[in-house]
């Protein structure tokens, strides 16, 4: 799988980015130079996060038979102290559907098992470079 980036036309800072069939694109703040004509890629880096614990509840509560219509995930990012090393996401998830209080419960223990938490939390990533 690989992602290909290029110099969106318009905008001073913005990025198209592919992935597969999909394309997204990326751009920075005005109060920094840019036009905010998308998310920046601290966003798409949360975003992430979000879309990964919803999916992985989803999928969870369908294979166990859960009632689990939907969920609602909101992620507020503080990023105070990321210079020193420390990026926090805060995630307030939203179940609905005939659910029972274990059933919520087990549901946010499972959307902390899902890949891109357990990769943001375990694992270095390490990222190599190379001009062409």
């Amino acid at each position: 799988m690989g992602i290909e980036l290029r110099k969106s036309d318009s905008g001073t800072f913005r990025q198209t980015i592919r992935i597969r069939q999909h394309t997204l694109y990326a751009d920075i703040a005005e109060s920094i130079g840019g036009n905010d004509t998308a998310p920046d890629p601290h966003d798409l880096y949360d975003a992430s996060l979000a879309a990964c614990k919803a999916i992985t509840v989803m999928m969870y509560a369908k294979n166990k038979n859960i009632p689990l219509e939907y969920v609602d995930l909101d992620l507020e990012r503080d990023a105070a102290q990321e210079a020193k090393g420390l990026y926090i996401l805060k995630v307030k998830l939203k179940f609905f559907g005939k659910l029972t209080e274990p059933d919520k419960q087990k549901l946010a223990e499972i959307a902390g098992k899902c890949p891109i938490h357990k990769l943001m939390m375990h694992s270095e990533t390490q990222i190599i470079t190379e001009v062409i």
